[in-house]
């Protein structure tokens, strides 16, 4: 364990380096207050502001992220399995994923508040929108790269289709699917950060447009702060679920 952590030391180093020359060129005027805010600036934004943040606006958003992701895998994994086991599906459907990815979410989102209003499911649409293609890719990728003299040997002792694809494929699929999820995971709060921006209530990307239009760039950035962190939080926890997965499944 501490071998690990002395391995991520030198990007430690980096990141409070990069800190301290922000820190130092923010105090010495070098740079305006309203435009990059001193990072002990933004702390203290934190606190001040943590009714908000950590109140409604941080539940709102945990709500779209969740609700998103989980719709997300929901339909990655049905549209995963049915292109691997359908070739046509394969040709009617992963062109369409391919055309979903070039649509900007800037220009899409609004399109969603049209049809949701300024409700939760806005949000939640452009969550799956911007979360589902990673996971449908990596998911139907690993299906599909899963080793041939495994599928043979279960073959030839008499497995069917189904059993070889429940002992052997899904497993060998779980690392594609689980580096899918971790990307996916980052991406949701990206989603739900742009359809805040773009329309809504509460949630830390309200927050920060609310904060932006009077200038108030602590604030941003308090919310800017708080989103990094949840998407580091997502990653991470994604990364325990996956190693304590795959070592149960190894037993």
């Amino acid at each position: 364990m501490m071998r690990r952590v002395r391995a991520y030391w030198p990007a430690f180093a980096f990141f409070l380096g990069i800190v301290a020359v922000w820190e130092f060129f923010a105090r010495t005027g070098a740079v305006p207050a309203f435009i990059l805010p001193a990072p002990t600036q933004i702390i203290d934004a934190v606190v001040r502001y943590s009714g908000q943040l950590f109140g409604v606006h941080l539940a709102a958003t945990l709500e779209e992220v969740f609700l998103g992701l989980v719709l997300s895998i929901l339909l990655a994994v049905g549209v995963a399995v049915a292109m691997f086991f359908f070739p046509a599906a394969e040709k009617m459907l992963y062109p369409s994923l391919i055309v979903s990815q070039t649509i900007p979410l800037i220009a899409i989102a609004p399109v969603f508040a049209l049809w949701f209003g300024y409700t939760l499911w806005s949000k939640v649409a452009v969550v799956v929108l911007i979360s589902f293609f990673p996971l449908v890719v990596n998911l139907y990728d690993g299906l599909k790269a899963g080793s041939t003299e495994v599928v043979d040997l279960l073959r030839t002792m008499g497995a069917t289709r189904w059993q070889i694809f429940r002992k052997a494929q899904v497993p060998m699929a779980l690392p594609s699917f689980f580096s899918g999820l971790k990307i996916a995971a980052v991406f949701s709060v990206t989603g739900a950060t742009i359809g805040e921006w773009l329309g809504a209530e509460q949630g830390l990307g309200y927050f920060g447009r609310r904060m932006s239009s009077t200038l108030r760039a602590d604030g941003v950035f308090a919310s800017v702060l708080i989103l990094s962190l949840l998407g580091i939080v997502m990653f991470l926890l994604i990364f325990l679920l996956e190693r304590r997965w795959l070592h149960i499944k190894r037993k």
